[in-house]
């Protein structure tokens, strides 16, 4: 992580931390299970970098591809100065470079930042979470999207769901014989049940590498919630904001919120009308949960000091 005036969270750090050491045994597991299945090592040392390769594109284009599905423009400061004014001092609270400012013209409130660094970073709001939030409100969501920048969780997030993409591929391969070159001069009946060792694993791993990466991303809102509540030192301010924007997005055309259900692991409060999505296959924490830890980290800033 880039040095920055964040407040680290240990804990959360020590949870990720571990999520990530999972995602990668079972990256290690699906490879060395994929060169038994069809006994050709070289075979599936090629599928693990094909997979590696896509996620490092992810990774690489983030932002030019988030930009683009969300339709949005970058903005310079004469064009939103108050935009701009906000991020500048919040970079200077956090000590890390300014990322490059962006505006979706959309009614969905949201805000997201994404990039494979912070100096490659891109912090976007929509012109409906302009209209809606004050100040304050809005300076509290983009200290959560800055700390997501300092954190480089773009990065983090497209490692860990590298296990998930090469299931995919694997899965993908089984299902249409791709694979089958491993078996060249066994029977029909050997090959066929390779395949679907091939297949079975991948889609284990497949699964739990979608929930794992889910929890990951659960985490490392929470973290970001806290990172920036003690970044502006208004926590209740960030807790208004995700009051306003889940209750507004109850009010958004389902047609609408559908065009950008892909960003919402991006988004600091998924776009989901009139329900929540399971706690197990959710991008974020609930609201309650989140709530909950920034009404923790108001009454810890309002506790009087030593010698007060």
């Amino acid at each position: 992580m880039a040095r920055t005036r964040f407040l680290p969270d240990s804990g959360l750090t020590a949870r990720m931390t571990l999520v990530m050491f999972l995602l990668g045994g079972l990256f290690v597991a699906l490879v060395v299970a994929l060169m038994v299945a069809v006994r050709s090592p070289g075979l599936a040392m090629i599928v693990g970098i094909a997979g590696l390769g896509v996620a490092f594109f992810q990774w690489w284009t983030s932002d030019t591809m988030a930009m683009r599905a969300m339709r949005a423009r970058e903005v310079s400061p004469q064009e939103a100065p108050e935009l701009h004014g906000m991020i500048d001092r919040l970079c200077a609270l956090a000590d890390m470079p300014k990322p490059r400012v962006g505006v979706a013209d959309m009614d969905i409130p949201n805000a997201f930042a994404t990039g494979r660094s912070p100096d490659r970073a891109v912090v976007c709001v929509t012109t409906g979470i302009l209209r809606r939030l004050d100040a304050e409100e809005l300076e509290a969501v983009l200290a959560h999207e800055l700390s997501h920048v300092a954190h480089r969780d773009v990065m983090v997030m497209t490692i860990a769901s590298s296990a998930g993409i090469v299931a995919g591929m694997v899965t993908r391969g089984a299902q249409f014989g791709a694979l089958s070159g491993g078996g060249r001069g066994r029977n029909d009946k050997n090959s066929g049940a390779l395949l679907l060792v091939a297949l079975v694993v991948s889609l284990v791993v497949y699964a739990i590498s979608f929930f794992l990466t889910r929890l990951l991303s659960r985490y490392r809102e929470l973290c970001a919630d806290r990172a920036g509540a003690y970044l502006t030192m208004k926590p209740a301010k960030l807790a208004s904001a995700l009051q306003k924007i889940t209750g507004e997005m109850a009010s958004i055309p389902q047609r609408d919120l559908r065009t950008t259900s892909a960003m919402n692991a991006f988004f600091i409060a998924p776009a989901i009308s009139g329900a929540s999505l399971s706690t197990l296959t959710s991008t974020h924490p609930s609201l309650e949960q989140r709530l909950e830890q920034l009404a923790r980290i108001q009454a810890d800033l309002s506790r009087p000091g030593p010698g007060a």
